[in-house]
């Protein structure tokens, strides 16, 4: 588990690094401005559904049905599910691009007229990543199943890749629809860099063999994960909304602040993904001994981590941007975000444990909870000034 996991995690921080990367060459490109601002707000809805499906949106539904089943069910599984989730992306992609006016407003109440003129058009490239997440996490079922967690968690890098060599080659002559069109390019290779691996396992692209009950199965299941993410990313958008309405450049940092918090956060998504391939192939005792293990692994990366970033937030924000304040906002929003990270490892290593038994509808009930407490806790403090 431990070997699989550090291979993962390799393979992961390298898309981590790709992703902090993008933030940092648009910060140095355009500041930390409306234009910044705009861009991640019309960034927020792709990148929800990108992070949801690498966090095991689909693979927590998907891999226990796809591994129940015998090899020559698991193609036939795999060839009618391409079609059908590549339609859905493009549907989603339509939705976005059409409702693009209204949903940046929404997103980002504080813009001012040109950044919601912005923020739409970005909005309205961005949207056509969806079709090549659908696929991207479909293709990644089948490897995770056989244990190739590493090629499988590649799409980070692969999506963040474009977007850093064009800020890296234009930087302030770069564009938001340049921007924008090298992350379309980032979707499109995440899923075609499994294509070489699924065909040699024996999958045809132009094979669409459907099979009865399947879609319904699988939405079945999903169901209750997709409310719980809903829950999720509804946190995350009032966030949004909030640091929107704070001033010009509150996206921006925040958005920075989430960023650097993740990097303590790269063993545990390896770890969440290697879990669930275990435990959806284990039973009982080994299942639970599986579990233990995982929280005690987790435990002991997140107490070292959330200690050294509350204690030394200042120095992190210093040696990684040295152009800014160290008394600037950046440096207290990372200690905060660091807070809860431990207990939020808990809770993903003990869903992945009731996914594997096929049950998703606890996970759910805990995340809606979770959500209406901290909504609450939202109404009760108040908006600083901008």
């Amino acid at each position: 588990m431990l070997g699989s996991t550090l291979w993962l995690t390799l393979a992961t921080l390298t898309g981590l690094a790709a992703g902090f990367a993008r933030e940092w060459l648009l910060v140095a490109a355009w500041g930390a401005g409306s234009q910044s601002d705009a861009f991640l707000v019309s960034m927020f809805l792709p990148e929800a559904l990108r992070m949801s499906l690498a966090a095991g949106l689909l693979s927590a539904a998907a891999l226990p049905l796809y591994q129940q089943r015998p090899a020559d069910r698991q193609q036939r599984w795999l060839g009618g599910m391409a079609p059908r989730l590549l339609l859905t992306g493009v549907a989603l992609s339509a939705v976005l691009a059409i409702g693009a006016g209204f949903l940046v407003r929404l997103i980002g109440p504080g813009l001012d007229a040109d950044g919601y003129a912005q923020a739409a058009s970005g909005l309205r490239w961005l949207a056509w990543c969806a079709p090549g997440f659908m696929l991207h996490a479909l293709f990644c079922i089948p490897l995770q199943a056989r244990s190739r967690f590493v090629l499988a968690g590649l799409g980070s890098l692969l999506f963040n890749l474009p977007p850093v060599i064009y800020l890296a080659t234009f930087s302030h002559a770069a564009t938001s629809t340049g921007l924008a069109s090298a992350c379309v390019l980032g979707s499109v290779l995440m899923p075609g860099v499994l294509l070489p691996a699924l065909y040699r396992s024996g999958w045809r692209p132009w094979q669409w063999q459907s099979e009865a009950g399947a879609v319904r199965e699988l939405l079945q299941r999903i169901g209750p994960l997709l409310s719980s993410n809903l829950a999720s990313q509804g946190l995350a958008l009032l966030e949004r909304m909030v640091a929107s309405l704070l001033g010009e450049g509150a996206v921006t940092w925040v958005n920075l602040a989430r960023k650097l918090i993740n990097l303590p956060l790269i063993a545990l998504m390896s770890l969440n993904q290697v879990l669930l391939g275990l435990m959806s192939g284990s039973a009982g005792e080994q299942r639970l001994s599986l579990l233990r293990r995982g929280l005690g692994s987790a435990t002991l990366l997140t107490l070292p981590a959330v200690a050294g970033l509350i204690g030394a937030a200042g120095a992190l924000v210093t040696l990684l941007l040295p152009n800014q304040s160290h008394e600037g906002p950046l440096p207290e929003l990372l200690a905060w975000f660091a807070v809860p990270l431990m207990f939020g490892a808990w809770n993903a290593l003990l869903a992945r444990y009731a996914y594997a038994a096929g049950d998703t509808r606890l996970p759910l009930n805990c995340e809606l909870i979770g959500a209406c407490v901290t909504r609450c806790c939202w109404r009760r403090c108040p908006l600083p000034s901008a």
